[in-house]
């Protein structure tokens, strides 16, 4: 579905990206594995459209869709999780949510406001309250159900957990399994490789803005001394 070819990326003189490949199947989830700083981010923002590379190529049902702009990514199914989480804080929690819903590019509907606040019954209690005035599990909450309400194909989530008690975390999870058992494909960044081993199909390990390992997640799971040099496990 989404395969990412040769791609460079700089950042003025600082070359990030160096010819980088990655391929994320149709309902297929896939771990992106590295140390900070190893170009994760700069990959999803690459791919996003929110950086243009210099070279290589980001092809979408076998379409170049290289630098495309996010909200044309997003037209086409790709629903973004960002590090940060991005909510908008002037809005409330529904509007964050009715904001961003729309049928899936084959008119799917799945999604619905009411499935959200199922899968995240804390936002029930908070839906009148400003994205400022959220935690920030319930902000992540909210962000994660955001890109749900567009009916994505691919979710990409940047560092989900990140900076959430454990409680929360747990619960972000549970739901990155939900999401993933109903066939939408994703490509999930998580400091917990373990977490992410288990909750992927395929993994790929960045060093230095290369692709250094890939491979089945339970094998890589099953054999932490593959991944000792380039994570430190």
């Amino acid at each position: 579905m989404l395969k990412v070819q040769g791609l460079n990326t700089y950042y003025g003189d600082s070359h990030i990206l160096r010819g980088v490949d990655v391929d994320i199947p149709a309902a297929t989830s896939v771990g992106l594995l590295g140390r900070n700083g190893m170009g994760k981010t700069t990959l999803i923002r690459s791919l996003m459209g929110y950086v243009r590379p210099a070279s290589g190529q980001v092809l979408l049902d076998g379409q170049n869709v290289t630098g495309w702009t996010p909200e044309k990514m997003a037209r086409r199914g790709i629903g973004y999780v960002p590090e940060g989480r991005g909510i908008f804080p002037n809005l409330s929690v529904r509007e964050n949510l009715v904001m961003s819903a729309r049928p899936g590019i084959d008119g799917r509907r799945d999604w619905t406001f009411d499935r959200v606040m199922a899968t995240f019954p804390r936002l029930t209690e908070r839906l009148s309250n400003g994205g400022q005035q959220l935690s920030g599990g319930e902000q992540q909450m909210l962000s994660i159900g955001r890109a749900l309400m567009t009916n994505p194909r691919l979710m990409i989530l940047d560092e989900a957990t990140e900076g959430l008690a454990p409680l929360i975390v747990a619960e972000i999870w549970r739901v990155i399994a939900d999401i993933r058992a109903t066939g939408i494909a994703t490509l999930i960044v998580d400091r917990d490789w373990r977490k992410v081993l288990g909750h992927t199909d395929q993994a790929v390990v960045m060093e230095k803005g290369r692709i250094v390992r890939h491979g089945v997640s339970a094998d890589l799971l099953a054999s932490p001394d593959v991944l000792e040099d380039v994570l430190g496990v």
